[in-house]
């Protein structure tokens, strides 16, 4: 009987109170009274990816205080602390090669791998020691306390340290789930059982409806999917063949503004693969994609979106692909790329996406552009 490993994941749950407490390894490390703090943020609404990343980070200062300095992290800090801080995190690899004193000493870098905090090798990424640090300016204003990070030395010296950090852009998933890995994924949901169906509607409604985030994937409800008149296979021959059409409902993100109503439609194989699978796990409201225990039961509550991802990378190693060069961001770059590939306008493949910057959305179109173009085969 098949089950799925992404069973054993937390479910998504019903309050934001809920989502921070489930970050149980993060919390014990952390003071009273940040965990406090963090219940407040929960009850005051605040999205439940940032709780978690809250949660981790501030759990990430303490053990690092704890290792650099050999104390809890102080209230007040310093801008010596601070800077200390940018230094270990921040620095260039060239030189460290050269001279170990430069970044961060090697005793705190073997604590921090010891109680499981670090486990990136180099300098962090810029945009990382940025947020754990405005976290920590955040808690000093909560704790009623001046931030040493307006100081004139430390934003000069941040500046600095990003400038000679070369540690090069990570991209949330390494390869983007293209039309030929998509086909390869499916092609393992062939056996038809409830997981099977599931998964496969899954990766056909988030690829389909424009590269959905994991998020929204997960907390996708029946009363979001709605019924559309069909639609002709070729929009050039009102004659042919009928496709069924659904338009969903998306979440609002933070680059939404409030009023947004923001929905993708869904045409032809992603409509049937997402009507199949509700009808054989009788969903008629709530949740679209849930868990489904070992005895093929359905829960009622929705998946998390860390199963969501669970589900790509299982997807993958059936398939016979490396799971850890793709994750569920993989369906929203590769969304663009496809659409790239094929000569979908970028404004129309947007509009699907919803990508507000024109910048990030055009990378995947140059870079297919650069994969398909002259200039890369100049040599060959």
């Amino acid at each position: 009987m098949q089950t799925s490993p992404e069973e054993t994941a937390p479910p998504a749950g019903d309050s934001n109170e809920t989502l921070v407490l489930m970050a149980r390894a993060d919390l014990s490390a952390l003071p009273e009274e940040d965990v406090a703090t963090l219940r407040h943020l929960a009850r005051s609404g605040l999205g439940a990816n940032t709780l978690r990343a809250f949660a981790s980070d501030l759990a990430y200062l303490e053990a690092w205080a704890r290792a650099a300095t050999g104390g809890p992290l102080p209230w007040p800090a310093s801008p010596a602390l601070a800077l200390k801080f940018i230094a270990h995190h921040l620095y260039d690899p060239a030189a460290k090669a050269l001279d170990a004193a430069h970044g961060m000493p090697e005793l705190v870098a073997a604590a921090l791998r010891a109680s499981g905090a670090l486990r990136a090798e180099g300098p962090h990424a810029v945009a990382t020691v940025r947020r754990r640090m405005s976290l920590w300016a955040v808690m000093h204003r909560r704790r009623g306390f001046d931030s040493p990070f307006e100081s004139q030395a430390v934003r000069e010296g941040l500046r600095l340290a990003a400038k000679a950090s070369l540690r090069p852009r990570q991209r949330k998933s390494a390869r983007a789930v293209t039309r030929d890995v998509l086909d390869r994924l499916l092609a393992t949901c062939a056996e038809g059982t409830l997981v099977d169906l599931r998964d496969a509607a899954l990766l056909l409604v988030a690829f389909a409806s424009g590269g959905r985030r994991r998020s929204e994937v997960a907390q996708l409800r029946v009363e979001d999917v709605i019924e559309e008149p069909d639609v002709p296979a070729d929009p050039a021959d009102p004659t042919s063949r009928r496709l069924p059409c659904v338009a969903i409902r998306l979440l609002r993100t933070k680059t939404d503004a409030a009023e947004d109503d923001a929905r993708a439609l869904l045409i032809g194989r992603p409509v049937t693969a997402l009507k199949l699978w509700m009808a054989r796990a009788q969903i008629a409201k709530g949740p679209v994609f849930r868990a489904i225990d070992r005895w093929q039961g359905v829960s009622p509550k929705p998946l998390s979106p860390q199963a969501v991802n669970m589900i790509v990378k299982r997807r993958c190693a059936l398939a016979g692909l490396d799971p850890k060069l793709f994750s569920a961001h993989g369906l929203r770059s590769g969304f663009l790329t496809e659409a790239a590939r094929q000569g979908v306008p970028l404004p129309e493949a947007m509009a699907q996406s919803r990508h507000r910057s024109l910048t990030q959305a055009a990378r995947y179109y140059n870079d297919a552009e650069r994969q398909l173009g002259k200039a890369a085969r100049l040599a060959t």
